[in-house]
């Protein structure tokens, strides 16, 4: 199957379009031919490379394990039964290149999705220009003669506007307008020209994919003697899907999923099984919502139970068929969950026993798993479960006020259907607080993160934790954890420092998007945030005041500077702002009035204290994130940097130390390496002489630095300090001036245990920042003059030693950007609920 469609996309690429010949039978012609085995297989790469850039792509909203993973499954089956995807009227109108680039993604991966459309908002647009008010009976638009004649144009036009858009985007897609739906009238005295589909037949649509094309159907049905019929676009997508029986039903909307109709929140994940009773009973379930749940439940039951239903926005397709997570709403049968708190409630030990198997701790030993049951009957515990085990949690109670999740495990079709999340749901339902403990290199560690209120990581463990409010329990859980895990040099956090959480919390707003363990993310909060910045002379402050200012939900509202008191805050231009002299009481009194959402300390090293403590003091909403080097070291306060640290925990916190610049890019450079280094890394850094700030130094005199490069504190250097403590290995640091503006370069030795290659090394990087789209990992050794004016890492060079294991890596960073200003909008938005990236062009 999958050579037959790199046999469409090669007879594609070769222009066959025409050809009379199948397309397999195509390329053995051209095979056969002289001078055309060159031009197979030059089409072969141009495929093979527009398959790899768009994987690549994916990449980057999901894991590399789930993009590889969900493609598995998606051309697992036939081609036409991957999805079928019902697009409103209303997305080809507003949303054409988003929806033709969304379908073109899917198509380069080899992926034949059936699109069906409606084209409601067109109609109603014509028959109100023409003075014709629409009718409509129990929500079925009556269709006479000359509204159908509206009707069937809007569908070509809208369907060939769609056909036009694909082409344009280097997919070829083919327009179904008729032929595939048969149909009665569905009360021709009661709504005239309407249908009830009594066939599908899907033809027209094998042959269009054969051919390598998309098929793009209209909801247009006919009678048996040829009579034209209009049927609701949603019911034609459910009986087509009847008859297809695809893996995912997806129906676009602009609202991106079904909403709650009480919290405002949309809704994740329903299971029909276990939750469709007591939905139904639901007061906000009423009128649209209730025809819409009911209809997409009467479709799972004629469908197998691995299909699913998706009510998504264009946009987030993608997000929703490539990760675990989704976008949208997920509609599926599931199964009913159930509970046993001892051993003699199960009707099946084997159903059990053989569902704990995939745990990798028992390495598929049935004579462990066997202990391991047996043991249970000398615990307390209670189990949570899908039907057929295809999820399992094992939740006990210890000797401590916090139940400890002893084992989840999903099979690979319980972590696809979404049947982990259901578990998850009703564990967390049951248990209003829980810890437990995951290895950092589980493949599944994103997906605890986004479940967990806290965590601490120590020697290639990670306790996670949520509803646990004490700071003196998560202290203690923190020490009775960290005396299990042997010490290591590979600790990314020393045990002195438990930095992963903070008694300074502020409610979480957000979602995080599942991607290797730095996650991305995401929210959809768009009220507006007030910033005011405490010391905003430097170049920092101006390039913060610059990103600001293309901020789409922040404003300034103070900005205090004593030698530009008065003066207008230039580069700022939604609103009229003037530099201030704030002082401490000023600052304490505008926290008191709540006039300020967001407080930045751009300060030198040892002066924001008694501003930070004004604050603190009064007990306001305002939270703080400080640019200088002042809190780095405070168990109080959380270290933001997003791309290493639990981006959850940031989101939480309300007092945010921003990484400095040397100790941004020199984390970020060394951090993969962590499990493999065997002594102490050694940092050369030069950075542009605006690191020096404005006020005059040799170190920013251009005359001074002229055909010169200047050391400076040759030890003890502050963000050595910093590193050492955050990777929790010791390194050594050697800063110096040069002589351009801006930008860092880093050159690090670092000595490995054993030897690795080159392209080894490299692996390593790419795994840890899939990803991240402000850390790039390059080939070549990056240059400083490349960086300048970017707000991301680069990471490259890569270099071995021939007779010691050994490594060279080199970074660059423009420090004025993702070494103070980039990096402190990150913060500011985890913070605030935003996108992380809100206000951050990317380069």
């Amino acid at each position: 199957m999958i050579l037959r469609r790199v046999g469409l996309l090669l007879a594609r690429s070769l222009g066959s379009a025409n050809c009379p010949l199948a397309p397999s039978s195509y390329i053995q012609h051209q095979l056969s031919t002289t001078g055309c085995l060159n031009r197979v297989a030059r089409a072969s790469i141009r495929y093979n490379s527009t398959r790899s850039t768009v994987i690549q792509l994916l990449n980057n909203i999901g894991s590399k394990r789930e993009v590889e993973q969900y493609l598995r499954y998606f051309t697992s089956v036939d081609s036409q039964q991957f999805a079928v995807i019902k697009v409103g009227g209303a997305i080809i109108t507003q949303n054409l290149n988003e929806l033709a680039s969304s379908l073109a993604f899917l198509n380069h991966v080899g992926l034949f999705p059936i699109v069906l459309h409606g084209t409601g908002p067109q109609i109603n647009e014509i028959l109100e220009a023409e003075g014709v008010v629409p009718e409509y009976i129990d929500g079925i638009r009556i269709t006479d003669s000359k509204t159908m004649s509206v009707v069937r144009r809007c569908f070509l036009e809208q369907n060939l506007k769609l056909v036009d858009a694909l082409e344009k985007q280097g997919v070829r897609a083919r327009p179904i307008t008729g032929g595939v739906f048969t149909a009665d009238y569905l009360d021709k005295d009661k709504y005239q020209l309407v249908g009830k589909i009594t066939k599908v037949d899907n033809t027209p649509i094998e042959a269009s994919i054969q051919a390598g094309a998309l098929p793009i159907l209209t909801s247009l049905a006919e009678t048996a003697d040829g009579q034209i019929l209009n049927v609701n676009a949603d019911v034609a997508a459910g009986e087509l899907a009847r008859v297809i029986q695809p893996l995912k039903i997806v129906y676009l909307n602009e609202k991106g999923g079904l909403i709650h109709g009480e919290s405002g929140e949309k809704i994740s994940v329903i299971n029909l099984d276990e939750e469709y009773d007591s939905l139904m009973k639901q007061p906000w379930v009423k009128y649209g919502t209730k025809l819409k749940i009911k209809e997409i439940r009467d479709l799972l039951m004629h469908l197998p139970r691995s299909s699913s239903v998706a009510i998504i926005s264009t946009g987030d397709l993608q997000k929703e068929l490539f990760t675990d997570s989704g976008a949208g709403t997920m509609i599926r049968r599931g199964y009913k969950l159930l509970t046993r708190d001892r051993l003699d409630q199960f009707e099946s030990l084997d159903a059990f026993k053989n569902a704990l198997v995939e745990d990798p701790f028992f390495n598929g030993s049935a004579e462990l798993v066997n202990s391991y049951v047996d043991s249970l009957n000398y615990s307390k515990f209670k189990v949570y479960a899908d039907e057929p085990f295809e999820a399992v949690a094992v939740v006990k109670e210890i000797d401590s006020d916090i139940p400890v999740l002893d084992k989840f495990v999903a099979s690979k079709d319980g972590w696809q259907n979404n049947v982990a999340d259901n578990v998850w749901s009703a564990l967390r339902s049951d248990k209003s607080s829980l810890q437990w403990v995951v290895p950092e290199d589980s493949e599944r560690a994103s997906w605890f993160f986004d479940r967990a209120d806290g965590s601490f990581i120590k020697n290639g463990k990670i306790l996670f934790w949520y509803g646990v409010e004490s700071a003196d329990t998560i202290t203690k859980m923190i020490k009775d954890f960290s005396k299990t895990v042997p010490q290591t040099t590979s600790s990314r956090f020393k045990p002195s420092q438990p930095r992963l959480y903070s008694t300074l919390a502020r409610p979480y707003i957000g979602r995080v998007v599942n991607k290797s363990d730095a996650n991305r993310y995401y929210s959809s909060s768009t009220k507006n945030a007030r910033v005011a910045l405490i010391g905003a002379r430097g170049y920092t402050g101006q390039n913060l005041i610059s990103l600001i200012n293309n901020h789409p939900y922040l404003e300034v509202v103070h900005v205090s500077s004593r030698e530009l008191a008065g003066k207008d805050v230039e580069g700022y231009t939604k609103s009229a702002v003037k530099y201030e002299n704030l002082q401490v009481e000023d600052v304490a009194r505008l926290e008191k009035e709540g006039s300020v959402d967001m407080w930045v300390m751009a300060l030198p090293n040892g002066v924001c204290k008694p501003f930070v403590n004004a604050i603190a003091d009064v007990g306001g909403n305002g939270a703080i994130v400080d640019l200088s080097a002042d809190y780095r070291f405070d168990n109080n306060w959380i270290y933001g940097l997003p791309e290493l640290n639990d981006r959850t925990v940031i989101a939480k916190a309300k007092s945010v130390a921003n990484p400095g610049c040397y100790a941004t890019g020199s984390q970020l450079a060394i951090a993969p390496l962590l499990p493999y280094v065997s002594g102490q890394p050694t940092i050369f850094g030069v950075s542009g002489y605006s690191g020096a700030g404005t006020k005059p130094s040799p170190k920013n005199d251009i005359k001074f630095l002229s055909d010169n490069l200047i050391p400076y504190t040759l030890t003890d250097h502050i963000h050595e300090r910093e590193v050492s403590t955050r990777l929790g290995t010791n390194v050594s640091f050697i800063p110096h001036v040069g002589q351009w503006f801006q930008g860092i370069t880093l050159t690090i030795s670092i000595p490995l245990k054993k030897y690795l290659s080159s392209k080894d090394i490299r692996s390593i990087y790419e795994e840890k920042y899939t990803g991240e789209p402000l850390v790039q990992v390059s080939q070549d050794i990056p240059l400083v003059r490349d960086i300048a004016g970017k707000h991301g890492v680069v990471i490259g060079g890569f270099g071995v030693h021939s007779s010691q294991p050994r490594v060279v890596v080199v970074a660059t960073i423009d420090n004025l950007l993702k070494g103070a200003a980039t990096q402190c909008v990150q913060n500011i938005n985890l913070m605030l609920g935003y996108d992380e990236l809100a206000g951050i062009t990317l380069n």
